[in-house]
């Protein structure tokens, strides 16, 4: 009984070291959301947009700073002297005086032309955001094709070490026959010659992998794990002309068309606004002293001051036509990006449906390669085959699995294509499950243009420290 309970502990050990390593194995592959997620992260192009949207809040900031009070001080020493005479009488007078003084001026009303202005802006940081999420789909789709050439140059050198070493089998064979006199030099050297040939397509696949992940470290900003083949295509559900009409409303790219039209509106608008005039507040305290002596001045002044134009050499009305024609032409821009957008959507499930044939019709010529492998083998022991005839059906079987495996590859590349064609190609679209860059949380610091002394002001230089960006 000793003997088998330790046999029945020492099988459990066993059990339990099988677990362990396949788990850890497990734990090893890299999926390909995993990837997704490390692009995201990563890049470096989207940092670089995410400031540029920053930027475009500011111009918020700035815009929204024109209706609020502008206070400014100056202050001056003048040394002020004088020579005169007077019949015959020379009299020297100097004097310094020190002045201080501080202006204040709000703008009252102007026919909404900053408002306006401040509108424009608004649109103008929505096309930052949207270019964003362009930006965003071309990081992640870029990701799927590293990842999956990756796999693909994996999968060639697999395939090409393997025929490498049934190569050697083969020349071996062919040696062995010769030596017995079934087959003659050339059946040798033809042999040879295939071996050579695969020796270089081997080194040949392995510089291919070596870029593919050269691309990868690039795409996804760290190397390569152990990639583990997705197990599924993404969801695709609906028709090709579904997808059409959700792509025309929710691409980022006609997106930003739509909201760059409505910026050029705005910008119209406030070129109009620009030829009435405007009502301002103004007001100014100072104080003049001279130094060294008693003298001295206090003043104030408040107003209310209206201006507008007159003639400026036609520059306003210029301004307004050019405002009108960029309007216009980004009008022209909205349609042509539904057109493309549209097209790029139809050229994705083409390529998507290609891919599907393809990959079937290359599952099949593996099977009948296979089947003609074995059978020029079997044959030409026999003697009903040459060597030539089984080093073409092994190249022609290696070629169908190449074909297989770079099928799947471009299968799941076009699929995803169908996403980034569709605008839903995105972490969020993709249930990725990491925390997303808040486009908004940046704007809502500062559209109100906080101070830099202000509460507001000192949080977002805490956030700015956080970003280093200071």
């Amino acid at each position: 009984m000793k003997q088998v309970s330790a046999l029945l502990r020492f099988h459990l050990l066993l059990l339990a070291m099988a677990v362990s390593i396949a788990v850890s194995g497990a734990a090893r592959a890299e999926s390909l959301a995993d990837t997704l997620v490390s692009a995201y992260r990563n890049s470096d192009l989207l940092d670089q947009n995410r400031a540029l949207l920053r930027a475009a809040d500011e111009d918020v900031a700035q815009a929204v700073s024109d209706l609020r009070p502008i206070v400014n001080w100056s202050a001056d020493v003048t040394r002020s002297f004088s020579e005169r005479e007077i019949g015959g009488v020379t009299t020297d007078t100097s004097s310094t005086d020190a002045t201080l003084a501080i202006s204040a001026d709000l703008l009252l009303y102007d026919f909404g032309q900053s408002d306006f202005q401040i509108e424009a802006t608004k649109e103008t940081v929505l096309v930052t955001r949207q270019t964003l999420r362009s930006i965003e789909q071309q990081v992640l789709l870029r990701a799927v094709r590293a990842f999956m050439n990756v796999r693909r140059n994996m999968e060639f050198v697999s395939l090409r070490e393997n025929n490498l070493r049934l190569l050697r089998q083969e020349l071996q064979a062919a040696r062995d026959r010769f030596d017995v006199g079934e087959v003659t030099r050339t059946d040798v050297a033809q042999a040879e010659a295939r071996l050579a040939e695969a020796q270089s397509g081997l080194a040949g696949a392995r510089g291919d992998l070596k870029q593919a992940v050269e691309e990868f470290r690039v795409a996804v900003g760290r190397p390569p794990g152990d990639l583990r083949q997705p197990r599924q295509l993404p969801d695709l559900s609906g028709d090709e002309d579904a997808a059409k009409a959700i792509a025309v409303r929710k691409h980022p790219d006609v997106l930003k068309e739509r909201h760059d039209v409505a910026a050029a509106e705005l910008t119209v608008k406030a070129a109009e606004a620009a030829m009435k005039p405007s009502i301002s507040l103004t007001g100014r305290i100072g104080a003049s002293e001279e130094l060294g002596g008693a003298d001295h001045t206090r003043s104030g002044s408040l107003g209310v001051e209206m201006r507008g134009p007159i003639y400026q050499g036609g520059l306003l009305s210029s301004v307004k036509r050019q405002a009108m024609a960029r309007r216009d032409a980004q009008r022209g821009a909205l349609h042509l990006s539904r057109l493309q957008v549209a097209q790029d959507v139809g050229n994705a499930y083409a390529v998507l449906r290609a891919a599907r044939a393809t990959q079937a019709a290359s599952r099949e010529q593996v099977r009948a390669a296979e089947v003609a492998f074995r059978g020029a083998r079997e044959e030409a022991k026999l003697g009903a085959r040459t060597t030539l005839d089984v080093l073409d059906a092994e190249q022609d079987l290696l070629d169908a699995r190449v074909r297989v495996v770079s099928t799947q590859a471009d299968l799941y590349i076009a699929a995803y294509q169908v996403l980034a064609a569709r605008g839903e190609l995105t972490v969020k679209d993709l249930n990725l499950g990491i925390q997303t860059y808040d486009a908004s949380a940046y704007y809502n610091m500062v559209k109100d243009a906080p101070a830099e002394l202000s509460p507001q002001g000192r949080k977002l230089d805490r956030v700015l420290r956080a970003l280093g960006k200071d």
